[in-house]
C-alpha cells in the first residue's frame, strides 16, 4: 500500500515537473518571440548609447578616421597629396554651370591661366569614388541637403549644385532665394539642396544675406533660433563658421536682443566665444537632429593665403599671380588658426549626435593658387592706385569655381555614401 501510495505520488510529482517545464517552455518561447518581434527595439535601447559615443569619437577626430563595416581602420582621406590630371579635372566647365556668382567666375573675369582647375587630391591610402551625380541624386531623393554658414560655405553650396544639374533636365530644376535662404530643387527626385546664410551660426548683426559688409561684429552666442527654425526638417546639415570671427582677438557679445536702444555688450577672447556658439549649435543639433536618420557635418577651416614670404615667395607679395599649388608637405599658414580648430574639435567631440568632420583645412593650405585673387565681380569701383597694384586688392580668401570646392564635396560624397577602407591607391567607380 505504501509503495502504491509512494508510486502514485512519483507520478504525480513527475505530471507536476512535466506542466512546470512546459509552463517554462512556453513563456520562454513566448520571450523569443517578443525578442524577434522587437529586436530592432531592444537593441536601439541597449547599444544607443555606447554606439553614439564611440561614432563621435571616431568622426570628430581630426585625423577623421572612422571604422569600416568589419570593424578595420577606414583610409583617412584627408592625408595626400595634389596630382595634376588636365585630362581629368575640371568635373564641369564655368561657362556650364549658369548658377556660379560673379564673385568666383575667374574665367570670365580674364583670369589668364587654368592650371587650378586642373588638380585633384590623392588620398595616401586609397581613391576617392568618382563623383556620380545620378547615384547622389538618387540617395537624396525625397530630402534636404543644406549647407549653413558662411560665404565660403555657399562656395561649396554651388559647386554641388553645378555637380549635379547636368544630370538633371532644364524643366525639372530651379534655383530660388528666399532672404538668407537658396533653394535649388531637383523635382524628378524631390530633393533639395539648400544653403542658408549665417556667418557665425548663431544670430548677430551681420545676419543680413546681402548687406552684411560690418566691420564691428557682435554676435549673441547663446541666440540660434533665429536661424535654426529654417533648418529643421534637413536631413544632411553641413555647418561652417570660422572667418567671421577672425576679425581680431577680441569678440563682441551682445547680452539681450539687438532691438534695444540701449545695448549690454561686452567683449570676450575669440577662442571663448567660438567655443560658446559651436556649443549652442551642437545642444540644437542634440535637441533636433535623429541620429538614425539624419547626417550632421561640420567643414573645417578654410585657410586664406595673405603673404608668400610663408612658402618662400615675395616678401610683399600674396596669392596673386600663383600659378601651382604650394609643394612642402604639412604646410600651414598664419591664415589658419590651430586654436580655433582645437575649439571646435574638442566641442564637436562631445556631441551626443555623431558629427562628421569634413577636414579640408591641411588640403587647402597647399592651394595658394586657386584663390579667385583679382579675377572676379569687385564689390566696389577700384582706385588707380589699386589698379597700379593688382595685388593690393587680390582676394586671398575665396576660391575660383570650378576648383578647390569641388574637392571638398567630393570628400563629403565620400565621407557620406562610402565605406573607405585602407588599400593601396586605386580606382573606386560608382
Amino acid at each position: 500500500m505504501k509503495h502504491s501510495a509512494a508510486a502514485a505520488l512519483g507520478h504525480g510529482h513527475g505530471q507536476g515537473r512535466r506542466r512546470s517545464l512546459s509552463s517554462h517552455v512556453l513563456v520562454f518561447s513566448l520571450v523569443v518571440f517578443v525578442f524577434v518581434l522587437y529586436s530592432e527595439d531592444f537593441s536601439c535601447i541597449l547599444i544607443r548609447p555606447f554606439h553614439r559615443r564611440y561614432r563621435t569619437e571616431q568622426q570628430v577626430d581630426a585625423e577623421a578616421r572612422v571604422a569600416d563595416k568589419d570593424g578595420a581602420a577606414e583610409c583617412d582621406v584627408f592625408a595626400g597629396e595634389w596630382v595634376y590630371e588636365p585630362a581629368a579635372r575640371p568635373l564641369y566647365a564655368e561657362e556650364e554651370c549658369p548658377y556660379i556668382q560673379p564673385q568666383l567666375t575667374c574665367q570670365a573675369h580674364g583670369r589668364p591661366d587654368s592650371g587650378y582647375q586642373h588638380w585633384r587630391w590623392q588620398p595616401r591610402a586609397c581613391s576617392l569614388p568618382r563623383f556620380n551625380a545620378t547615384f547622389m541624386l538618387e540617395k537624396l531623393r525625397g530630402k534636404r541637403l543644406m549647407f549653413v554658414g558662411d560665404s565660403l560655405n555657399r562656395g561649396q553650396f554651388t559647386s554641388m549644385v553645378c555637380l549635379l544639374h547636368r544630370a538633371i533636365p532644364d524643366a525639372a530644376k530651379s534655383m530660388q532665394t528666399f532672404g538668407s535662404l537658396t533653394v535649388f530643387k531637383a523635382k524628378d527626385y524631390d530633393a533639395s539642396i539648400e544653403f542658408y546664410w549665417a556667418p557665425f551660426l548663431v544670430e548677430s548683426n551681420s545676419d543680413d544675406a546681402v548687406v552684411h559688409r560690418i566691420t564691428d561684429r557682435i554676435v549673441r552666442v547663446g541666440s540660434i533660433m533665429k536661424h535654426a527654425r529654417y533648418w529643421k526638417g534637413a536631413d544632411i546639415v553641413v555647418f561652417n563658421t570660422y572667418l567671421w570671427w577672425m576679425a581680431g582677438r577680441k569678440m563682441k557679445i551682445l547680452r539681450g536682443p539687438f532691438g534695444r536702444e540701449t545695448k549690454n555688450i561686452t567683449e570676450m577672447a575669440t577662442e571663448d566665444a567660438y567655443r560658446l556658439a559651436l556649443r549652442r549649435t551642437v545642444k540644437w543639433v542634440e535637441e533636433s537632429m535623429d541620429a538614425r536618420r539624419n547626417r550632421v557635418v561640420f567643414v573645417t577651416m578654410s585657410p586664406s593665403h595673405p603673404s608668400s614670404k610663408e612658402w618662400g615667395g615675395d616678401p610683399a607679395g600674396n596669392c596673386y599671380n600663383e600659378t601651382a599649388p604650394i609643394g612642402e608637405a604639412g604646410y600651414w599658414g598664419s591664415g589658419t588658426s590651430k586654436s580655433m580648430m582645437r575649439v571646435a574639435g574638442d566641442v564637436l567631440r562631445r556631441s551626443r549626435v555623431p558629427v562628421t568632420l569634413l577636414n579640408i583645412t591641411q588640403l587647402s593650405e597647399y592651394r595658394k593658387d586657386a584663390h579667385t585673387q583679382i579675377y572676379k565681380k569687385q564689390w566696389g569701383p577700384l582706385s588707380r592706385a589699386q589698379l597700379a597694384d593688382p595685388q593690393s586688392y587680390a582676394d586671398c580668401i575665396h576660391w575660383c569655381l570650378p576648383g578647390l570646392p569641388d574637392t571638398w564635396n567630393e570628400l563629403l560624397y565620400a565621407k557620406i555614401f562610402f565605406s573607405m577602407p585602407k588599400s593601396q591607391p586605386r580606382a573606386f567607380a560608382v
